[in-house]
Parts: C-alpha cells; sequence; structure tokens
C-alpha cells in the first residue's frame, strides 16, 4: 500500500517510524513533514491545510491510505472532502472532530452522554467570565473553547491568574477567535493521565494508558506547554480504572457520536483526571495525543497498518502490547513556550536499539539538522521498567547539555 501521513511533528514522524516497519507498506508519503520525517518517507511541499493539494496528490501517486496527524485539518473538514473524492482516509469528518475543536461543544456532549467530567460554564462577555470567577473563587481552570495548539488552557491557582488569563484570551485575544468564548472548569485534583483509542463507529480498542507533564521545568512548574515528555504504561492506573475509562469514557463517546449522527472513524483521545470520586475527562482529542504517541506506539506488538486497516473494517485488530515500559523526554528551545530562536544545528550521537529520537519541529539544511519549532524533538527509549528506559533516555540527551540553546526536563516518570 501507499500511505500519506498528514503533519509535520512528532506525532507523525512517530506514526511513520511503525508504518515503515509493515510489510504492507510500499511508499510512505508525509506533507509536509520535517528534518527527521525525510529519514523514513518521501517528503512533499504541500502543507496540511491545503486539503485540495492534498487531494490532488493523492489521485495522481494513486495513495492507498490517508492518515492525519493534526488537529486543524480535522477540524476544516479533510476527511469528509478526500471521502466526497472516494479517497480512503483514516480521520474523523468534520462534524466529529468538533469534539475537539470546541471545548463548549465537548462539555454539552458529555453532560448529555453522562460521561465523568468536571462542571463547568460557558462564556461569551469577559466581564462575565470576571464575575463567575470572583464568585467561584480559586484554583479553577480557563479554557479556550477554539483549536490553540495545547496552550488555550490556563490552571489558575489564585484569583489574580484567572482574571489575567480571561483578559489575555477575550480581551487581548492572544488565542484570536479560539478564545473569543471561553469555557471556566471546576479544578479536578488527582492524577492526570492519557487513554488513546482505534475507534470506527461503535468500535473501540484502547492502547495503553500513558501520562503526560505539561509544565515546562521540573516538578511540574512554570507555564503549561503542548507536553514535555511521556511515559507508558502509568502503575498507579490500575486494570479496573482502565476497564472504567474505556466503557464510562471511550466507549460512551463512541456511542453518543453515533446517537449525535457524528460516526467517528479515527484516533479518540481522552485526556482524564483520576479523582477521590473515580475516573473524570479533562478534554478529548480527535487525534493521536503528542508526546503520547512517541511513548506508546513503541509497545505496540501489531503491525500498526494492520491495525488501523482491520478497523476501518470492522474487525478487531487482537492488540498485543510489550511487557516493557517506554519513556519520552522533549528537547526544547530555550524559551519555549515563550519566544525562542530557530535555526539552530541539533547536536547528535550514536544511540543503542532500546533508544530512539522522535523529531518535530525541525528541519534538514546543508548544515545538518537544525531546529525549527518549539518542541523540537523526543528522546525515548523502552526497558524493563519505567526507572531503566528512563535511565537510557536521559544517558542519550547528556548529548544537548553541550549547548544553551535547549532545556529539557529532568524528572520525567520519576
Amino acid at each position: 500500500m501507499k500511505i500519506l501521513v498528514v503533519g509535520r511533528g512528532g506525532r507523525e514522524h512517530s506514526v511513520i517510524m511503525h508504518l515503515e516497519k509493515s510489510e504492507k507498506v510500499s511508499e510512505i508519503y508525509a506533507a509536509p513533514g520535517n528534518g527527521g520525517i525525510e529519514q523514513h518517507a518521501r517528503c512533499v511541499d504541500i502543507d496540511e491545510m491545503d486539503i485540495q493539494g492534498l487531494i490532488k496528490f493523492a489521485k495522481e501517486t494513486e495513495i492507498d491510505l490517508t492518515i492525519v496527524g493534526p488537529e486543524n485539518p480535522l477540524n476544516a473538514g479533510i476527511a469528509d472532502e478526500f471521502e466526497k473524492e472516494n479517497l480512503k482516509i483514516f480521520a474523523p469528518r468534520k462534524n466529529a472532530a468538533i469534539l475537539e475543536g470546541s471545548k463548549d461543544f465537548a462539555k454539552q456532549f458529555m453532560m448529555r452522554h453522562e460521561i465523568p467530567t468536571a462542571s463547568y460554564e460557558t462564556f461569551t462577555d469577559p466581564e462575565a467570565a470576571k464575575a463567575y470567577i470572583e464568585k467561584q473563587g480559586a484554583p479553577i481552570v480557563i479554557k479556550a473553547d477554539g483549536l490553540a495548539e495545547g496552550k488555550g488552557v490556563t490552571v489558575a491557582l489564585t484569583v489574580d491568574e484567572a482574571l489575567e488569563a480571561i483578559n489575555e484570551m477575550m480581551v487581548e485575544k492572544s488565542f484570536a477567535e479560539a478564545g473569543q468564548t471561553i469555557v471556566i472548569e471546576e479544578f479536578l485534583d488527582g492524577r492526570e493521565f492519557s487513554l488513546i483509542a482505534f475507534v470506527h463507529e461503535n468500535n473501540v480498542f484502547p492502547m495503553l494508558a500513558a501520562r503526560d507533564h505539561k509544565r515546562a521545568y521540573d516538578n511540574d512548574q512554570g507555564p503549561n506547554t503542548g507536553g514535555m515528555g511521556s511515559f507508558a504504561p502509568v502503575p498507579d492506573i490500575t486494570p479496573d480504572i482502565l476497564e472504567f475509562t474505556t466503557r464510562e469514557v471511550l466507549q460512551k463517546a463512541a456511542d453518543g457520536l453515533m446517537k449525535d449522527g457524528r460516526p467517528f472513524t479515527g484516533i479518540l483521545y481522552a485526556g482524564l483526571m483520576q479523582t477521590k470520586e473515580g475516573t473524570k475527562v479533562i478534554e478529548f482529542n480527535t487525534r493521536f495525543g503528542d508526546p503520547e504517541t512517541q511513548v506508546v506506539l513503541p509497545l505496540l506488538e501489531n503491525d500498526l497498518l494492520q491495525v488501523i486497516v482491520d478497523v476501518m473494517d470492522n474487525k478487531d485488530p487482537q492488540l498485543k502490547w510489550k511487557d516493557e515500559a517506554c519513556v519520552g523526554v522533549v528537547l526544547a528551545s530555550k524559551g519555549y513556550p515563550g519566544e525562542y530562536k530557530k535555526d539552530v544545528l541539533i547536536p547528535t550521537k550514536e544511540m543503542n536499539n532500546d533508544t530512539f529520537v522522535v523529531q518535530a519541529g525541525t528541519k534538514k539544511t546543508d548544515k545538518g539538522i537544525v531546529s525549527n519549532g518549539g518542541r523540537v524533538l523526543l528522546v525515548g527509549a523502552t526497558g524493563e521498567t519505567l526507572a531503566k528506559a528512563a535511565e537510557k533516555a536521559y544517558a542519550y540527551l547528556t548529548v544537548y547539555d553541550e549547548t544553551d540553546d535547549f532545556f529539557y526536563r529532568s524528572d520525567i516518570s520519576r
């Protein structure tokens, strides 16, 4: 099969690295790809939002299956447009992708289908939102309704912090249209984890639980980012918790979307909090999580392409998992998630078989691979235990200590 993967980040690089192992794959194309993806696929210079350009390429190249990584083309209706042209695509349609595209829609959906989540209110007027904050107090969570590249969420520990977040989103419009409507949620106390599943209509096949570290610095300090590292599996998430989450969250979501006339095909991601009252949903994503994908897929024993084909054909892919752990640590540009330099040469060194590098914000130049984003790459490793996997990943990361242009957290999984 000829495969087209849409996207340019770490999650797409990871997916491609695992598709490459499949005997069913003849060629892999990436649009637009990145410096690391070029080592595993043919990168084509088509932006992920150029849907008509992608359709034209898929037709001309006789692509057998397209897999979509990022959320923006999903919410722009890429699946709908491909289906109109009878092109096979593993991605949710626009009316299902809205589960990620609008926080307000997601909250209403969860309430309607009795999926456990935090209580909330939605606001379009900043003064009304501020009055609500003054009444509720802190800690409290403020979310931009629309897509904000994983950065439109403020967990405010004080009322002042919450009011500042409202100003930033609604008055200063730091997230443009995405922040014109905001959702204010009850603060959930507990341990966060993610559960991602392959989904086709009512069929749900969960992967391993993973835990993402969102804050920029050690000990969960600093601003929220798109994720500074992840690990899988999660020791404190028991089989009972996973069974409950699959039944009460993922299955209810898939069934609810079917009932609402929004059948879902693709990857459904639940960001979750394990509270004293049980599992509650923080958010849904309608695609592979980043950086969770980078630590879950290395533990999958199945042929990834065969899994996707089986799911789309209404077959049980019979997922099998290695009895190992995986830890991934993100290398970020100094200054991220604020301003940072680009075009910095990225050092490399030899790695062992259990260690891998997934590139995200990179590009290939005459002088080598250089940085081209805030989250530059992820160094991952597998091992018998989380401690052994982390030890291998951090042993490789020392190569980046030679420059002060990058930083990484030293406590992922620890």
